[in-house]
């Protein structure tokens, strides 16, 4: 085997993390926006206790689906950013990982009552309130994702 073509084989190879990194980005934005544009309003036509009931579920394995993803996505991204030097790895990386601290910090303070409305026999008004609430605030998973899968695939070019 000639040196150029090893060479080309060695260099071509470590760009499989850069094509990962882009596919989990894509993959978690993709559950994103779908939650956002399609599962949440079709959850918003039913009664509050159908819409309550079907939330819970989902949101607990929709949120084991996308932190995975994400952790996955910025892992990717950083070790694509270690491996080339190109920053816009980084900053997608950071993006997508700020899914978490989101989470955590803006969209938990409304989980917690969607959750406890779920134990009650009869839900409140509020209840609707607080779905509409989630699923604007869900939107910024979204934006995230998407800034983030835009980022990497300038990196890439």
């Amino acid at each position: 085997m000639s040196s150029a073509a090893r060479h080309a084989r060695l260099t071509a190879a470590p760009k499989v993390l850069e094509y990962l990194a882009i596919a989990a980005s894509a993959l978690f934005t993709g559950a994103a926006v779908y939650v956002s544009f399609v599962e949440h309003p079709a959850r918003l036509t039913l009664d509050d206790a159908s819409a309550l009931q079907q939330w819970k579920p989902a949101y607990e394995r929709g949120t084991l689906m996308q932190a995975s993803l994400a952790i996955i996505a910025g892992s990717l991204g950083i070790a694509s950013w270690w491996r080339t030097g190109n920053a816009l790895w980084l900053v997608g990386a950071v993006l997508v990982l700020a899914n978490w601290p989101y989470t955590l910090a803006v969209i938990m303070p409304t989980n917690m009552p969607t959750n406890r409305k779920l134990k009650a026999t009869a839900p409140e008004a509020e209840s609707r309130t607080l779905m509409l609430r989630w699923g604007r605030l869900h939107a910024g998973h979204s934006l995230l994702g998407t800034a983030s899968l835009i980022i990497y695939l300038c990196a890439a070019v």
